[in-house]
């Protein structure tokens, strides 16, 4: 692994041609993460009808936007690669889509009854986030939830090998996650972690982590 650094700019787009390259590719490694349908359950059984929920890096719409519009919720998805939106606009036509990084959504306080990020802050510069982070909690509802998976090591724009191409990550230690979300002024209710091997020749196994989190407050307020 080497590190180097990159400008957001640079960074940004070369996420964008990452997913838009790799398509479906992703949707079949990492369509049936255990510890991501075992997320979207917990969601799913705590969220009234017609939750209003953000999916942070929605790629292909599947599992996340599909699985959470099925249980009757409003369902938000951005994503900086175009392919991924356009590929998620038509496996779920029962979300919506847009071709944004949550970097540059507008602030919206306490608009969403939920959030979900599962591995989009990876490509990330840390102070970016954290920053993420803080604004994600403003826009929860009082007593709204947030779920956020990644790959956790210490490492700042490092160079790794991941389904047979170079990309740049940024991470923290496992440790260091739960308090960044009591830091943006959650309450984190849950950590589970796990190793998955994705379902792509050559893959390795890697280590995921879950964060299951919950915004002070009465829902409703």
């Amino acid at each position: 692994m080497t590190t180097d650094h990159a400008t957001p700019e640079a960074r940004r787009g070369a996420a964008a041609r990452l997913f838009d390259a790799l398509g479906l590719e992703y949707e079949r490694a990492y369509g049936r993460l255990p510890g991501q349908l075992a997320a979207l359950d917990w969601l799913a059984a705590r969220l009234p009808e017609r939750a209003r929920v953000l999916d942070v890096g929605s790629g292909t719409g599947r599992p996340t936007a599909e699985r959470l519009a099925a249980a009757g919720c409003r369902v938000t998805g951005c994503d900086v690669s175009a392919v991924m939106v356009e590929l998620a606009r038509a496996r779920v036509p029962g979300a919506v889509f847009e071709l944004a990084d949550v970097r540059e959504l507008p602030d919206t306080p306490g608009q969403w009854d939920a959030v979900t990020a599962f591995f989009p802050l990876l490509q990330m510069p840390r102070a970016d986030v954290e920053h993420t982070l803080d604004r994600i909690a403003d826009w929860l509802a009082p007593g709204g939830l947030f779920v956020l998976a990644t790959v956790p090591f210490d490492g700042e724009d490092a160079e790794v090998a991941w389904l047979d191409r170079r990309v740049r990550c940024t991470s923290f230690p496992a440790e260091l996650y739960p308090k960044l979300l009591e830091a943006a002024g959650l309450d984190v209710v849950r950590v589970r972690s796990g190793v998955f091997r994705p379902d792509f020749p050559g893959a390795g196994e890697e280590e995921h982590l879950y964060l299951h989190a919950v915004k002070p407050g009465v829902p409703g307020s």
